[in-house]
């Protein structure tokens, strides 16, 4: 017989009884009534800000969420966590605070949460850290709740994005494109609220939160604005307070075949690098084992089927028009790759929710069929070897060929690589190593979108390839290698690279080489002086001393806990 669920089990020990006056009495000055003490809490997490167009009309979506719960007897309690932008701090040294900023807004939830006792949840994210930081929150405190995509960017004039800005940059310092040229393309790529375009960090993670079963059947794929949005916002509000009426946690959810399900998803969308490093950091919280090695398993067999930007043809407003990931994630199904017994935030299977959504119409090309993938296992390709140790994860679609060899061109710092490849000191043939932007040396583990997007805008894609300690968005393409593990902050072999140091890199074979003699090696660690830290002091000194390996999704954690780990 199952047990009887207590839909006030935390608020109740902040609202009930003679000693608790002083609480409600704080609430009442907010609009609390009677009647409001003995429903549900609900809190709404929203991450409005005006610090960018993907979070700028969240504010909106949350107050609908917070319909959504009081239309269906929970009371809601509206409060914000923070967002910064990857696209504005990119390439600057403001963007060592993105990856931070996903641990701040799982810390934020949490701890609201906590002290003001919620029954319940909603997270209502958009920007590309604000996802997995929600995420991360709701498996850690394990209350009933639902995550809420704040819904993509329509496209700007002639179907840019913005990847088509970082782009004409590097077109830009070639001679390619006019000081006009460049002006038009920066005024009309962004002409709205919503998240990059292209199935980049935001859209992966929105799809992979979905495909875990955190988020209702079609939140994913939805425009920013519009009324599918407001109503996916409003009908989340409604299942938590139904989700806390039966119990249902997100440890439910989140099992060990609820993350295949993710991997699988991610990779027939050609989802975004980070999303390893993200479903890594989400199962730490949820207590389920997972490691890079799960990638490789899965991507074996999992194809991509979306020709989706940013190393294919299309844009995710574009994908949204024809059924968005449902369709998809039934092809997966019936295909048998999808456990379709794992638990939603529906309260039915995920087989249940998928079984009457309607193919796709005849006649697209956006999503390939099984029978006929753009590449039948994974594009993200998890390397080891002498330079990578603990592994490293690359993005190969097959456009940039398997096998990548060529001499080091060596940088300490992101800027100092873009300005070599703007200056055209980076050559055909060359290996662009960027060090010391990991989790702990960055700190922050920086995204390269900058030097590889001035790779594009140079006309070197493919005859170059980029090896980095840091990571890439999702927006980054071509020959690249990222969250290479051990970092150099820590000791790791790229921090011994040398200019001119042969590299091999073949993503077939799953392996990345640095020709180097071990004992020459050896040699170099003993000479070798650790790097000044970029910052002693404030949030960036403090997440440098918690963070762990990516090979380990950059949580930050005790550290007694990382050294057990290691």
């Amino acid at each position: 017989m199952k047990k009887p669920v207590d839909p006030r089990g935390h608020s109740r020990l902040v609202f009930d009884g003679a000693q608790q006056a002083p609480a409600r009495a704080m609430l009442r000055a907010t609009g609390f009534t009677d009647a409001d003490f003995g429903r549900p809490q609900i809190g709404v997490a929203s991450t409005w800000a005006n610090v960018t167009p993907c979070n700028m009309h969240i504010g909106e979506l949350a107050r609908e969420a917070c319909a959504g719960v009081d239309g269906a007897g929970g009371k809601s309690v509206l409060f914000n966590t923070i967002t910064v932008s990857d696209g504005i701090s990119m390439g600057t040294a403001g963007m060592r605070y993105s990856l931070v900023s996903r641990e701040i807004i799982a810390d934020s939830i949490e701890a609201v949460a906590g002290a003001a006792g919620f029954d319940g949840l909603v997270a209502v994210g958009g920007c590309d850290k604000n996802m997995p930081g929600c995420a991360m929150a709701i498996a850690r405190l394990n209350r009933p709740a639902v995550f809420v995509y704040g819904g993509t960017i329509r496209p700007g004039v002639a179907r840019r994005d913005i990847i088509s800005v970082f782009e004409a940059v590097g077109a830009h310092a070639a001679g390619k494109l006019s000081d006009s040229g460049l002006l038009e393309i920066e005024r009309t790529a962004i002409p709205g609220p919503g998240s990059c375009g292209g199935m980049y960090t935001a859209n992966t993670m929105a799809s992979a939160i979905e495909a875990l079963g955190l988020s209702l059947p079609g939140s994913s794929a939805q425009e920013a604005v519009g009324q599918d949005k407001r109503a996916d916002c409003r009908s989340a509000g409604e299942a938590v307070v139904r989700m806390v009426g039966e119990g249902l946690r997100p440890r439910d959810i989140l099992t060990r075949r609820s993350f295949e399900n993710a991997i699988t998803v991610v990779i027939a969308l050609g989802g975004s690098t980070n999303a390893v490093l993200h479903l890594l950091a989400i199962a730490h919280e949820a207590g389920v084992k997972l490691t890079l090695d799960d990638f490789t398993r899965i991507g074996k067999r999992v194809p991509v089927l979306a020709d989706l930007k940013p190393s294919g043809r299309y844009l995710m407003s574009e994908l949204v028009a024809i059924g968005g990931i449902q369709p998809l994630m039934k092809t997966l199904l019936t295909g048998g790759l999808l456990h379709g017994d794992c638990h939603t935030v529906t309260g039915h299977t995920l087989r249940e929710n998928l079984e009457n959504v309607p193919m796709y119409m005849s006649g697209q090309d956006i999503v390939r069929p099984l029978s006929n993938p753009l590449k039948k296992n994974s594009h993200l390709v998890v390397l080891y070897g002498n330079l990578a140790p603990e592994g490293a994860v690359a993005k190969i679609t097959g456009n940039e060929g398997v096998r990548f060899e060529g001499r080091a061109r060596v940088f300490e710092g992101e800027e100092r690589a873009t300005q070599a490849i703007l200056a055209g000191r980076v050559k055909r043939g060359d290996v662009v190593v960027i060090r010391g932007e990991g989790p702990r040396g960055g700190p922050g583990m920086r995204e390269m979108l900058s030097p590889t997007s001035a790779i594009a805008g140079m006309g070197l894609a493919g005859q170059v390839a980029l090896i980095t300690d840091g990571r890439f968005s999702g927006g980054s393409h071509g020959f690249v290698v990222g969250h290479i593990s051990p970092e150099a902050a820590v000791g790791g072999p790229i921090g011994l690279v040398r200019n001119r140091d042969r590299i091999s890199i073949d993503a077939a074979a799953r392996t990345m080489h640095l020709d180097v003699p071990a004992k020459q090696l050896r040699a170099r660690r003993a000479a070798a002086r650790p790097a000044r830290p970029y910052a002693l002091t404030g949030v960036l000194a403090k997440y440098a001393q918690l963070v762990g390996s990516a090979s380990r999704g950059a949580v930050t954690e005790p550290i007694q806990s990382r050294r057990r780990a290691s």
